[in-house]
């Protein structure tokens, strides 16, 4: 028998959409129709146009139809991944709500203002087309070193990699053990220092911490020194491993703290697999931040997960090139096509809108190609053969081991994520070893993690701190309890209480071996994608 849906089920969905249709139809007969818990048709414009209301009302239905068929389609499971993703791409792309002639709100607008609102629209598309990208922001209202990334400090180590920034203190004492941040080379540092209202790093450095950050540098295209040919081993050992050396050496502290944020996670613990295979000990307490260690699970972005995709991402980048930002920020923008992509398309082609400034979509916006040798043993050796939780991947010069990770650690994920499933994020408690402590907060990959105490729209789940943690996830979300408000102070509490006591004399920048080279954010920030 050839794959396909079996027929009992085929069957009771063509039964409920035959239902569905039927009442839906009878209900425009009888003026009554259903208000659609959509957003997208939830303006008044649409509820005044009955013929609007019953094709907002149609096209859900179809919709759930569609999507039921695809989740039925008995294809495999990697084949069954793909066919749900399209059918979400196709689906989303066919609200009426995207198409002027059939958006009475848009149609209203155009009325009103004129036709203002069509030709600034129509503004707004073709800038759009000329930079490639749609706009989410209003980009002009923010500048890293002006209102973004203000936190002061200054950059005391570069290399062809990155730069490292040491932030100055703001407290008369310190904590004796500095820490150390690793973001995502993937996106620029700063979304651990926006705005001073929501900058992690600005709550650290007050709370009595001397906080060190990496900056990792873009490649762009015409770069002559050869970064777009460095590797997972370079960003390894020139990038994470260095970064610990300056941080020791400028503060004599021969253990450090770290935290890791999404991939900066993934290079931070195989970093320091490769310390302990050297018989290093670098770092008393690590923190990751919605981190793959296991990629068993990688969620929505598994559908461009394959041998052939890997293969010819190695023939097209596996010697040089790059990875450019325009291309992975598309790709994770149709992960979430209603939100990041249509959304737009309505608000600012079909109404004429400019998008309201936002910190969080500005750091968005402002992406980072990626080396392609980088970007290509990342792809095959993670998201596809997921080697790097067998104890045997080869990186440089040793074997990678995360099972050789004893310290403390703090690993948050968040529910909504999108990007690294909470329950993968999970999965790492059955790498580490040592103490652990886990804490799902609310929303999703970035929302989640930049929650200041000050807002305290979202809460977190969390359990008590231990070696064995559940196997299953669903059981540790069972046995923990929710706390509301931000997950920072919970942070706070437990680095303070593995950083020394709160006593040291805090020490200017810099130092002999690594002088000062220019305040913070440092130029590295500023490089633009092409």
């Amino acid at each position: 028998m050839s794959p396909g849906i079996a027929p009992d089920v085929l069957a009771s969905i063509q039964s409920d959409f035959v239902r569905g249709w039927q009442s839906l139809t009878d209900q425009a007969r009888r003026g009554d129709l259903p208000v659609p818990e959509d957003r997208r048709f939830a303006s008044d414009a649409w509820l005044a146009h009955p013929q609007s209301l019953f094709a907002a009302n149609a096209y859900l239905l179809l919709a759930r139809t569609m999507h039921r068929l695809a989740d039925a389609a008995d294809v495999g499971r990697a084949a069954n991944a793909r066919l749900q993703f399209s059918v979400m791409q196709w689906v989303e792309a066919c609200a009426p709500s995207n198409f002027l002639g059939s958006n009475p709100q848009a149609m209203q607008a155009l009325l009103q203002t004129g036709g203002d609102s069509l030709q600034q629209g129509l503004a707004n598309l073709l800038r759009d087309l000329q930079r490639g990208r749609i706009t989410q922001t209003d980009e002009s209202a923010f500048e890293p070193g002006r209102n973004l990334a203000v936190t002061p400090g200054a950059v005391v180590y570069e290399n062809t990699l990155m730069q490292v920034i040491q932030y100055q203190p703001q407290t008369p004492k310190v904590h004796a053990k500095p820490l150390l941040m690793v973001p995502p080379c993937i996106n620029k540092y700063y979304i651990l220092d926006l705005q001073p209202a929501n900058s992690l790093v600005l709550h650290a450095v007050r709370a009595g911490f001397q906080v060190f950050m990496i900056s990792w540098r873009n490649p762009r295209v015409g770069d002559t020194d050869g970064i777009d040919r460095k590797t997972w081993d370079d960003y390894i050992e020139d990038g994470v491993l260095q970064a610990i050396r300056v941080v020791q050496d400028l503060t004599r502290e021969p253990q450090i703290n770290t935290l890791g944020f999404c991939v900066g996670g993934t290079l931070l613990a195989s970093a320091l697999a490769v310390a302990r295979a050297r018989g290093q000990d670098p770092v008393a307490a690590l923190t990751l931040l919605t981190t793959f260690l296991d990629f068993q699970e990688t969620g929505v972005l598994g559908v461009f997960v394959d041998e052939a995709h890997a293969r010819a991402r190695e023939q097209q980048l596996g010697n040089g090139g790059l990875m450019t930002a325009r291309e992975l920020s598309t790709t994770f923008s149709f992960l979430r096509p209603s939100e990041l992509v249509w959304n737009y398309v309505d608000a600012n082609y079909l109404m004429g809108q400019s998008p309201r400034a936002f910190d969080l979509l500005a750091w968005n916006a402002d992406g980072t190609n990626l080396p392609g040798p980088f970007f290509a043993w990342y792809f095959r050796n993670t998201y596809l053969e997921n080697r790097l939780k067998s104890g045997q991947l080869p990186v440089c010069g040793g074997v990678v081991d995360l099972r050789t990770l004893d310290m403390p650690t703090y690993l948050y994920a968040s529910r909504d994520d999108h990007i690294v499933p909470w329950v993968s994020a999970y999965a790492s408690t059955l790498l580490l070893r040592g103490p652990l402590r886990f804490v799902l907060g609310e929303s999703g990959h970035i929302a989640g993690v930049i929650n200041p105490p000050e807002r305290g729209r979202r809460g977190y789940w969390v359990g008590a701190d231990s070696d064995d943690l559940p196997s299953d996830p669903q059981a540790w979300l069972a046995s923990s309890s929710h706390q509301r408000g931000s997950w920072w102070p919970d942070w706070l509490a437990w680095l303070a209480d593995r950083s020394g006591p709160l006593q040291r004399a805090p020490r200017t920048l810099g130092s002999r071996k690594y002088p000062v080279l220019e305040p913070a954010p440092g130029r590295y920030v500023t490089i633009k994608a092409d």
